[in-house]
């Protein structure tokens, strides 16, 4: 067996290894050295993988390999039941960064019920929307606002305003929406993309204080 060989099946074998160091610099190496018959094993150990760091370095390992072979594969992996399976390879997609990937950010991936699938799903899209669908792709995202904890309604919100301009009539009509979560979310959405140095608790809470006062004013009128 060539040396060539033999260094990349010693590294592919280091993926298994109980230690996340050595699955690290197995990925590491993978990487260094991209081998189109190591792709099939990253996307597998991508998808159980319990290391962030790990994963990170499976993904840079990805996209150091042709997209004209990981991109379909990974979009195959869209389908996977398992929600790290369809988050990493969203997020692996966001950083080869190919349009050819587009077509497959679905809706149901853009509304996945699992935070993580989603949140990746909204980060690739911003990344991948052609010239001419990012309304249409802000009107789908606009349907999660108020979604989650703080960490996912920040992921909205930065994914919304990258898409610039073309979110504020979507966002105007979310904040007056019959929902109050999703009326503080579109708000602060709002202050953010105006004042991007405004940290996201101080445009919530500001928005909350809004929310408020405004249906008070309702039941007051």
């Amino acid at each position: 067996m060539p040396k060539g060989d033999r260094n990349t099946m010693r590294a592919l074998q280091g993926l298994e290894n109980s230690s996340p160091s050595v699955r690290l610099q197995a990925a590491l190496a993978v990487g260094t050295n991209p081998d189109s018959r190591s792709i099939d094993k990253l996307i597998e150990r991508c998808a159980i993988e319990p290391e962030f760091h790990v994963r990170e370095m499976l993904t840079w390992a990805l996209t150091r390999h042709a997209s004209a072979i990981t991109v379909p594969k990974l979009i195959d992996e869209l389908r996977s039941e398992r929600a790290q399976a369809r988050s990493q390879a969203l997020h692996t997609l966001s950083k080869i960064a190919d349009r050819q990937a587009w077509p497959a950010i679905t809706r149901a991936l853009l509304t996945d019920p699992d935070d993580e699938v989603a949140r990746s799903a909204w980060r690739a899209a911003v990344v991948l929307v052609p010239e001419g669908e990012a309304a249409k792709l802000a009107e789908v995202l606009a349907t999660q606002l108020g979604r989650g904890e703080r960490e996912t309604q920040l992921s909205l919100s930065r994914a919304l305003i990258a898409l610039g301009e073309v979110i504020m009539p979507t966002l105007r009509s979310a904040m007056t929406a019959p929902d109050a979560r999703v009326r503080q979310h579109a708000i602060a959405t709002e202050r953010l993309s105006r004042d991007p140095d405004t940290g996201f608790e101080f445009a919530i809470e500001e928005a909350k204080r809004v929310v408020a006062l405004d249906s008070t004013g309702h039941e007051g009128g």
